[in-house]
């Protein structure tokens, strides 16, 4: 373990064997992190942070920074947990959660570039990629391997669905389901089929998903309720993987993508 002699570590706080900490970084009291762990001159882990091992933070991140919501009491005590082999490049930020004892939590093997914030009470699965200057606001929720475009924001109790890719300084204020790529203000563009064949998807799931995307976004109507009706019928959701898109239409505070007009084929 390495800890420049002008950083700021409080003796309260934990770090894992083989970490390094860089000049004039500050680390508060109860931060745990893990082993291996790289934290860069100028990094902020405020009380609260957890991170796993291999964590890197860069220069000037902020982890575990109050909520950015009207009226929280400073004195809740909550915090942010960050998954093993994260990258969080410089200047980012994340906030801890508004509810006590709560987290806001960015998983393994996730990838947050320069700029990019993350609200309180998110919740990012593995391997998401968040490009420059991405802006998520509070109670979002991403799956895996989903890819958010430089610019894009993100209103807040969103929901993007594993495999989805959101274009760069795109606005989204509604749900992205599973596996669907996203551009503009909240428009569906298809399927991401570059995200479906590099995580290997076959034949047999694509042509599922395709099925599905067609009775959900084609014809307008109520989603919802084609994504349900789709759903009883056998030619639909045959795969587990066209079955969690349907699935995934179920819940959510903020309506659904619309459709383009193009179909993917």
């Amino acid at each position: 373990m390495s800890i420049h002699p002008t950083a700021l570590v409080s003796e309260k706080a934990t770090l894992g064997e083989g970490s390094t900490v860089g000049p004039y970084a500050l680390i508060e009291e109860g931060v745990v992190v893990g082993k291996s762990c790289v934290i860069a001159s100028h990094a902020i882990l405020r009380k609260g942070t957890v991170l796993g091992d291999s964590v890197t933070v860069d220069s000037f991140a902020v982890i575990s920074g109050v909520p950015q919501s009207i009226g929280f009491d400073q004195t809740i005590e909550s915090g942010v947990v960050i998954g093993a082999g994260t990258t969080i490049r410089e200047g980012c930020t994340i906030n801890r959660s508004t509810t006590a004892g709560e987290n806001t939590v960015v998983g393994n093997e996730c990838f947050l570039m320069a700029q990019s914030h993350v609200a309180h009470d998110c919740k990012l699965a593995n391997q998401v990629i968040l490009a420059n200057n991405v802006m998520i606001a509070g109670h979002v929720v991403i799956g895996e391997k989903c890819f958010v475009g430089g610019g894009a924001g993100i209103h807040q109790f969103c929901r993007i669905g594993a495999y989805a890719m959101v274009a760069g300084n795109a606005s989204v204020t509604a749900d992205v389901p599973p596996y669907v790529m996203t551009a503009d203000r909240s428009v569906a563009h298809g399927l991401n089929m570059v995200g479906l064949r590099r995580g290997g998807f076959d034949k047999r799931d694509i042509t599922d998903l395709k099925r599905c995307y067609r009775a959900v976004f084609f014809g307008g109507g109520n989603l919802k309720r084609k994504a349900a009706e789709a759903a009883r019928e056998h030619e639909f959701g045959t795969t587990s993987t066209g079955s969690r898109f349907l699935s995934f239409f179920e819940a959510g505070k903020r309506g659904f993508v619309q459709s383009s007009t193009d179909s993917n084929d």
